[in-house]
């Protein structure tokens, strides 16, 4: 089943909430070379790629799988390990060669190679090879037909999914995986409410699979049924940056504990994007008298001490052992923990956070004068995993396309885009763009500088968390198979109430990209100075 994406940026390290992992990484390279297993290429490749060690993982994948070329299952369990953290579709060929050179007749992977082949943007041709499996194998047809439309899934094709999945369920077996399969389109058609009956029944059928539990919760929160969808996700396992830190083993802080006068450690989780979004809930905590503490990366150590001055922030890399803690808690349990048990519920006293007045005029000194001035971001994060780098492909644009879309407009443009798709700038001809970002240290600088603007832009990325944080108006270019913070449709949002959102209504981004700049255009010709 293809999986969701509930965090706005990559996963890290997932553990089971309170406890720790460590790893010898030689011991376990050797005892993976010496008794060689599907299930312990899965666990040793899991282990390394959490450990940020994913070219040696590759090279002990290759080797492992070289060494014992009749042993098929060990490549193809490669191919899935591979698959799951990268995009290094040559090595996953190359595992594949090594397993269907022993087993040519197997249905795993001429499916797997069909997938790849989709991915790597060949979807006639991947699609070419799940139809000639259909064909060659009809008493396999459950599991090919899951496995295409995961295939679809995964690059952008939810419509084609479903044909796929309803074709199969008039007259073969309705599998937990197919029904699930089913749920996870229908999602991602943005019809949530459809998708929920699906992902019950393929849990009554088979409630050990995480994933389909996962993708539930997910589709209960875009459906905005938060009371029931809470509870389960604080049952998740906690995508954490380092599973053995010694606060995971505090208890957990859960809705009703008794806080006065405790220490309570809010900690990262997840992404940006997410800690932005939910840290709101904050000055509730301290409200009922808990002493707090913010473990956040140094992006946003600067940007939240100065938002909530009662509370202690600190980085979480190097953050050791300290007395004094009652409770410890990821920041998105924060809704839950707050008790948003219903889109209505969800506080929104914008601006919650602030940038600094010094910074605030150090960047207005380094923008244009002339109003008004639109910030722009045209992609996110780029990420290494294959799955959220083909969302990447869905929810991000070039910096062209947006210029093209919405220039020449009367305004001062700005760029806010961050990380390698900054270079795009480089190359651009059109319209003016000043880039402040090359003086930026922090999200609060990023504050700071949306402290200027009148108006920002972006791509679901979490800019688009901070502008509306910061209460700067904000309009977002969702992709089609939208986040579920953004629920199924309409063009508001109750996290940033003032935040105007544009759907696609297809997998490309083009024609929601034409829709924003003629709204554009229309705001500029009625902007007014405030």
């Amino acid at each position: 089943m293809a999986g969701v994406d509930m965090a706005d940026g990559a996963q890290a390290n997932p553990v089971d909430g309170g406890g720790t992992t460590s790893l010898d990484f030689a011991a376990s390279r050797d005892a993976l070379l010496r008794s060689p297993t599907p299930d312990l290429m899965f666990q040793t490749g899991d282990a390394f790629f959490a450990a940020r060690r994913g070219d040696e993982a590759i090279c002990l994948i290759l080797e492992v799988a070289s060494r014992l070329p009749d042993e098929w299952l060990l490549a193809l369990a490669g191919v899935t390990v591979v698959l799951r953290y990268t995009i290094r579709y040559d090595v996953a060929d190359s595992l594949l060669d090594i397993a269907l050179r022993c087993r040519p007749d197997v249905v795993v992977g001429q499916g797997l190679r069909a997938h790849v082949r989709m991915l790597k943007g060949d979807v006639a041709g991947g699609c070419a090879l799940f139809s000639a499996l259909l064909q060659r194998y009809p008493d396999q047809r459950a599991a090919i037909c899951e496995q295409m439309s995961m295939s679809f899934l995964e690059i952008g094709y939810p419509m084609e999914s479903l044909k796929i999945l309803r074709s199969h369920l008039e007259t073969g077996p309705a599998t937990a995986a197919i029904l699930a399969n089913v749920g996870c389109s229908l999602e991602r058609l943005n019809r949530s409410a459809e998708a929920l009956p699906w992902f019950e029944k393929a849990i009554a059928l088979d409630s050990t699979q995480s994933e389909t539990r996962f993708a539930y919760v997910y589709t209960l929160l875009k459906a905005g049924r938060l009371r029931e969808a809470w509870p389960l996700y604080f049952e998740r396992a906690l995508s954490v940056l380092d599973g053995a830190a010694w606060y995971l083993s505090l208890p957990r802080l859960h809705p009703g504990d008794e806080i006065a006068g405790r220490g309570v450690i809010l900690f990262y989780e997840q992404a940006l994007g997410d800690t932005l979004q939910f840290i709101r809930f904050v000055p509730d905590l301290l409200a009922k008298g808990a002493r707090v503490t913010i473990l956040v990366p140094r992006p946003l150590v600067r940007l939240l001490a100065q938002s909530y001055p009662e509370a202690q922030v600190r980085e979480i890399d190097g953050f050791g052992w300290e007395d004094g803690y009652d409770y410890a808690a990821p920041i998105p349990d924060l809704p839950y923990i707050g008790g948003a048990m219903s889109l209505r519920e969800i506080p929104a006293p914008i601006p919650y956070l602030r940038a600094d007045p010094g910074d605030i005029a150090r960047f207005a000194a380094l923008l244009p004068e002339r109003r008004p001035r639109i910030g722009l971001v045209w992609a996110g994060e780029r990420r290494a995993k294959c799955e959220q780098m083909q969302m990447d492909l869905r929810r991000s644009t070039t910096l062209a396309a947006l210029g093209a879309a919405m220039t020449p407009v009367d305004a001062t443009l700005v760029s806010l885009q961050f990380g390698g798709p900054r270079g795009e700038i480089a190359g651009w001809a059109g319209q003016a763009l000043c880039d402040p970002m090359g003086s930026v240290r922090d999200m609060a600088d990023t504050a700071a500088i949306m402290a200027n603007l009148d108006l920002v832009i972006s791509v679901d990325t979490s800019p688009v968390h901070l502008a509306g944080a910061v209460g700067c108006p904000v309009w977002m270019i969702s992709r089609q198979d939208a986040c579920w913070r953004w629920g199924d449709a309409g063009g508001r949002s109750p996290w940033y109430p003032e935040m105007r959102l544009f759907r696609a209504r297809e997998r490309s981004l083009a024609p929601v990209l034409q829709e924003v700049g003629t709204a554009l255009r229309t705001w500029v010709d009625t902007w007014r100075p405030s």
